[in-house]
């Protein structure tokens, strides 16, 4: 037989570490008042945004309406209204590949259009047109529809300028980064618990104030009410909550009543260090990081699973063996298979970790904080507890003979 790994001699420094680590979470939860919650946590308007310069406005003065419509290569415009048959306009960017051929185009064939092309925008490839949501689709003389452009060697816009641009908002602001710098996209939180205390134009104003007129293409703009963020946080309980309670029923059928709470105890402990983690380094708390500890759990209560039926399994090959053995070779058993699992995922999300921006790199950071917490609560939180229960029920057996 190979060497046993003494793993009980570590067992009460692990509880004692493992104790202090959540005090200093907790004490970390209270000290910076709470989690740094994301724009999925919190009431208020969301807005995704680019940041991209106009490349030209148009204007309709014609009788008839006319709609702006279009796709990733085509730009359409729908001519209407009483008495007149409908009709639609197509230009392809791919048959008019300059913004200055595109125009020239529409105007050919619709003159009651007015354009003005930005200073230097005439020779941009129409491929790198964007659409804002902010303009109306109804042309009109007064109000110009504006159309953006974002040519791919643009100088990148780190999210630490939007923060700056924003700096106003204080607390309430909440910036995200949606792919990498050069890609200048962002979504915007600010918080609103009065409702209607801030508008999308607001929000516009400051940026261009910043970044320069006409510069945000507005992708997205919604509004999330106090009510929704609400519920969204307690489904967030509800979810973890019920993880608990079917790991505790899944152990307590098919193990003991000791092996599932002391799997609940485990799971505990993993969410408490990635929060922990995470209001410490005031990771932003979304969606995502709800999907990271539910990943988390599901990973650690794998491990522990297989710890537990190889001490059952071994508890009948070595009936003689004292239990505190019996963990020490079940632990021993797995920790070949641990470590190699645990170090192959960790390649994968290693690779997330290295190769993305924004809330995705923070998802890969909890799922390795989560991961690395699932391998320590499995050979030491889990075999620990189930050694201590067992430790107590001899001793209240020796009570009862002792009477």
């Amino acid at each position: 037989m190979k060497k046993i790994i003494q793993f009980s001699k570590f067992f009460i420094p692990a509880a004692i570490i493992s104790i202090v680590f959540v005090a200093f979470g907790v004490f970390g939860y209270f000290f910076n008042s709470g989690f740094a919650l994301g724009v999925d946590f919190q009431a208020g308007l969301i807005q995704e945004i680019r940041i991209a310069p106009t490349a030209f406005n148009i204007r309709w003065n014609g009788e008839e309406n006319a709609t702006l419509t279009h796709d990733r290569s085509n730009i359409y415009i729908v001519i209407s209204g009483l008495g007149v048959e409908s009709r639609t306009h197509a230009f392809s960017f791919n048959e008019y590949s300059t913004i200055n051929s595109l125009t020239n185009a529409m105007k050919q064939q619709l003159g009651a259009l007015d354009i003005s092309i930005s200073q230097n925008a005439g020779n941009i490839n129409s491929a790198w047109l964007l659409f804002s949501t902010q303009s109306n689709p109804l042309l009109s003389p007064v109000n110009p529809f504006t159309i953006h452009y974002l040519d791919p060697n643009s100088a990148p816009i780190d999210i630490s300028e939007v923060r700056t641009a924003m700096a106003g908002f204080g607390r309430g602001l909440a910036v995200q980064n949606l792919g990498v710098p050069e890609d200048r996209h962002f979504m915007i939180r600010i918080e609103d618990k009065e409702e209607g205390r801030v508008s999308s134009n607001e929000i516009i104003q400051i940026l261009e104030s910043y970044f320069g007129a006409g510069s945000i293409a507005v992708i997205r703009s919604d509004y999330v009410g106090s009510r929704f963020s609400k519920d969204l946080t307690d489904q967030a309980g509800v979810l973890i909550s019920l993880t608990l309670l079917l790991v505790l029923i899944y152990s307590t059928i098919r193990f003991k009543l000791q092996y599932a709470v002391g799997a609940v105890i485990a799971i505990m402990y993993d969410v408490l260090v990635i929060v922990a983690f995470m209001v410490w380094t005031r990771m932003e708390f979304t969606t995502l990081s709800i999907a990271a500890i539910l990943t988390i759990l599901g990973y650690s209560t794998n491990n522990t699973i297989i710890f537990f039926d190889r001490v059952r399994e071994n508890m009948r090959i070595y009936s003689d063996n004292k239990f505190i053995d019996i963990l020490n070779i079940s632990l021993t058993g797995i920790l070949g298979r641990t470590i190699i699992t645990t170090a192959t995922t960790m390649l994968a999300v290693m690779a997330l970790f290295i190769f993305t921006t924004g809330s995705m790199k923070d998802f890969a950071l909890a799922l390795l904080i989560g991961m690395t917490s699932g391998v320590f609560t499995t050979l030491f939180i889990v075999s620990g507890f189930v050694n201590f229960w067992e430790n107590q029920k001899i001793k209240r057996e020796k009570k009862k003979l002792a009477v």
